[in-house]
């Protein structure tokens, strides 16, 4: 005799779908920070005039210098949109965040046909 299967129960909506709103409402958003995260002090070193090294965010942060050259190309190239200018003064590399331009600006700087 083969057993007989129990009624199956009904499934809860599709996670994808949730995910995919979830995703939607992120881009739409505007990113922020929380007020002392790591990631906001970050931002505020680089957004200096003088500027930060790698090794001024890895003291302030405790992470690995690849941690911090990967935040500055993720996070803040490409999450912001911010750009970001290195330049090698006294032998160190030092980093900044250049106001009132974003990455998509330099695009924008190109004439049109």
């Amino acid at each position: 005799m083969s057993k007989r299967k129990g009624a199956r129960s009904r499934k809860a909506p599709s996670s994808s779908k949730v995910r995919a709103k979830a995703a939607r409402s992120r881009i739409a958003g505007h990113q922020q920070t929380r007020a002392n995260s790591k990631q906001a002090r970050v931002l505020g070193l680089l957004s200096r005039p003088s500027g930060a090294t790698i090794a001024t965010v890895m003291r302030t942060t405790g992470w690995q210098p690849h941690t911090v050259r990967g935040f500055f190309a993720a996070v803040v190239r490409k999450k912001f949109g911010l750009r970001l200018e290195s330049e090698k003064a006294d032998g160190e590399r030092v980093y900044r965040i250049v106001a009132g331009k974003t990455c998509g600006d330099a695009a924008g700087d190109q004439p049109s046909a």
